[in-house]
């Protein structure tokens, strides 16, 4: 079944033509960020989908430069924020100040934060108090903010990166499950290999500046963002997800073995989130539809943050990536 109306008859040509344009982005993208075309491809499948991700990685590993390159090549206004423990939410999404005019009458004036953007960086969220984070993940998921019950819109697209670093977790807040769900992708950096790094050593310690331009606008992403929506996806496809995620809960109480690893799994926002990544996996592709080989691809981002280990599992010494990598089993 295609969920496209048939009287779209154009969406071939116009899914051809996002996807030159995108892989335009991907080969500006990696003039600048070396080898990482995995990384840069699941955060344009998280922004092509509208949604937000968690970035996972040791430092230097080039999140930073990857964030504000998005930026630049589709067209963003884009901002970084250190997350801190003494960052207050009035930091993040503004605050009221009393100001008084030359007539001498006093009003009160909203000065915008920065997560009046398009796409911000929240660096190290997982420093910040649980309160500042809430501030944060409540502007994601609403796409406002309320400051003195004044409604304060954000603008349009509205994306975030946020990073964490795996290793120091000293005087960290770690992001409660029911944040965590936010997050569309958990996207793990790796280290480049070596011919990666062989490049960057000489592109970066040069004399020659690397200078990357616009490729999209912010209202050409968003057209390409309800292309996404459009892409037809089969049935099996859809079962895949289903399946997928359906026997990733412990409750479901056909597999034994996931009820005694997993503690609690996916919810309906995982099948979502996989729903519109297969889609945008596709459009980057070249592809008219998606296929179950994006499902098991996109399977371990999308569900890794939305599961837990039991007790057990962690004592047998039982990942998360095992865990996934068995319930993708089943599909191949």
């Amino acid at each position: 079944m295609s969920n496209v109306t048939q009287t779209d008859e154009n969406i071939v040509e116009r899914i051809e033509a996002a996807g030159d344009k995108i892989r335009q982005v991907q080969e500006a993208i990696a003039t600048v960020i070396y080898g990482q075309e995995y990384v840069i491809e699941l955060s344009l499948v998280t922004l092509l989908s509208g949604g937000h991700a968690l970035l996972i990685g040791v430092p230097g590993l080039a999140k930073t430069s990857l964030v504000e390159t998005l930026g630049t090549v589709l067209g963003l206004d884009n901002k970084r924020v250190q997350f801190t423990p003494d960052l207050m939410p009035s930091d993040i999404v503004g605050s009221e100040v009393l100001e008084e005019s030359s007539l001498g009458k006093r009003a009160f004036r909203f000065i915008k934060g920065p997560v009046f953007t398009q796409l911000l960086m929240a660096d190290e969220i997982n420093r910040a108090s649980p309160k500042t984070q809430s501030a944060l993940l409540q502007a994601m998921q609403e796409h406002h903010v309320t400051v003195a019950g004044e409604r304060h819109d954000l603008p349009a697209p509205f994306h975030v990166l946020a990073t964490q670093n795996p290793l120091e977790q000293e005087g960290t807040y770690p992001l409660p499950e029911a944040q965590l769900d936010r997050f569309m992708l958990q996207i793990d950096i790796t280290y480049p290999n070596e011919k990666a790094e062989r490049r960057m050593l000489y592109a970066t310690t040069g004399t020659e500046e690397r200078i990357v331009r616009p490729i999209l606008s912010a209202g050409e992403l968003q057209s390409i963002q309800r292309l996404v929506r459009q892409i037809p996806v089969g049935d099996s496809v859809v079962d895949a997800i289903l399946k997928l995620v359906r026997s990733a809960r412990p409750e479901a109480g056909k597999d034994g073995e996931i009820e005694r690893l997993v503690a609690w799994g996916p919810g309906p926002r995982a099948s979502q989130a996989l729903m519109l990544a297969v889609r945008a996996k596709a459009l980057i592709d070249g592809r008219f539809a998606p296929s179950i080989d994006d499902v098991l691809e996109l399977a371990p981002p999308i569900l890794r943050h939305r599961m837990a280990l039991t007790f057990a599992a962690r004592a047998e010494g039982v990942t998360m990536a095992d865990v996934i990598s068995k319930l993708t089993e089943s599909l191949e």
